[in-house]
C-alpha cells in the first residue's frame, strides 16, 4: 500500500493525498491499540479491508501489498491461534519492516512473503480470505492478479478488497500520465470492468461498495500532493470529479 518515488514513501499519491488516510482515520482504537507506531505509519490505505472481512477463528488469511503489517497484524489478532495471515510484499525493506513489527506486537500467527502480487508465492487452495488495500490500481497486470487471487483461495473463499475505482471512462490523456499511476488513479478499474475481470476470473457474487466518492477540489487537492509541473490541477480536476472513488470489493470463490 506504499510505493517508492524519490526515497519518499507514498500511497495514492503522499501521505497528504485524499485518496488514502492515516490508520486512526480507517480502523477504531481499540483494533489499533498494542500496534507498533511504525506499522501505523508505513500503511496509509483508502480503506480498512480487515472491517470488510469479518473474519472468523481458525481461518487462514492473506494482504496483498502488506506495507508495514498493519492489517495482517490485525488480522493474526482476529484468527487467533488455530488461525494464521500471511503478508506479501514486493520490496525488502517493507517486508523486513513488517517482520519487525511483528516481533514488536508479539504476534506468533503471521508471516510475511517477499513476492508480487502477479505471483503469489503459495499454494492452490490455501487460503480463506484475501484482504488488498490500495495495492490492486498499481498492477500493471489485473487479469493475473485476480486470477492469483483465485488459484489461491479455497472453494468458498472470499476476497475483500479496498480500492481505488473509477466510474465512467477516464480520458486516454491521464492514462498515459506516469504520475496519475503512481497516484492509483490512472491504474484505477472502472465499475463495470472490475466485476467483468472478476468474474472472468471465476468468482461470483461480487460487490463493490463505493465508501468516498472525489470531488473536483479533492481531485485538484490530489494532483497538487503529486507535485509534479507536467500536471495542472485546476485544469485536470474537473475531468476526474465524480470519476474516481474508494470502494470496497466482494467476491467469492465457488464452493465445490
Amino acid at each position: 500500500r506504499r510505493v517508492r518515488r524519490g526515497g519518499q514513501a507514498v500511497c495514492c499519491g503522499s501521505q497528504e493525498s485524499p485518496s488514502c488516510t492515516i490508520p486512526s482515520k480507517l480502523y477504531q482504537a481499540g483494533e489499533i491499540e498494542g500496534l507498533p507506531g511504525a506499522a501505523l505509519a508505513a500503511s496509509l490505505g483508502c480503506g480498512n479491508p480487515f472491517a470488510l472481512a469479518q473474519l472468523q477463528p481458525g481461518e487462514t488469511v492473506l494482504d496483498l501489498g502488506s506495507g508495514g503489517g498493519i492489517d495482517v497484524l490485525l488480522s493474526a489478532r482476529r484468527v487467533g491461534p488455530l488461525g494464521k495471515a500471511y503478508g506479501l510484499d514486493m520490496t525488502d525493506e517493507m517486508v523486513a519492516l513488517a517482520r519487525e513489527n511483528q516481533q514488536k506486537a508479539s504476534i506468533a500467527n503471521a508471516e510475511f512473503l517477499k513476492g508480487r502480487i502477479e505471483n503469489i508465492p503459495l499454494p492452490d487452495n490455501s487460503i480463506d480470505v484475501i484482504l488488498s488495500n490500495c495495492v490492486i490500481n498499481l498492477s500493471g497486470d489485473k487479469d493475473q492478479v485476480f486470477a492469483e487471487t483465485f488459484r489461491v483461495l479455497k472453494p468458498g473463499g472470499r476476497i475483500a478488497f479496498s480500492d481505488i475505482v473509477l466510474r465512467g471512462e477516464l480520458p486516454s490523456s491521464l492514462r498515459k500520465i506516469t504520475d496519475l499511476w503512481m497516484g492509483c488513479v490512472a491504474g484505477a478499474l472502472e465499475e463495470s470492468e472490475y466485476r467483468a475481470k472478476l468474474t472472468v476470473a471465476g468468482f461470483v457474487a461480487i460487490g463493490i461498495e463505493p465508501t468516498r466518492i472525489y470531488t473536483a477540489s479533492e481531485a485538484a487537492e490530489f494532483l497538487r500532493t503529486l507535485r509534479t509541473a507536467r500536471l495542472d490541477p485546476e485544469s485536470l480536476a474537473p475531468l476526474l470529479e465524480g470519476k474516481f472513488l474508494s470502494a470496497f470489493i466482494r467476491a467469492h470463490k465457488p464452493a465445490r
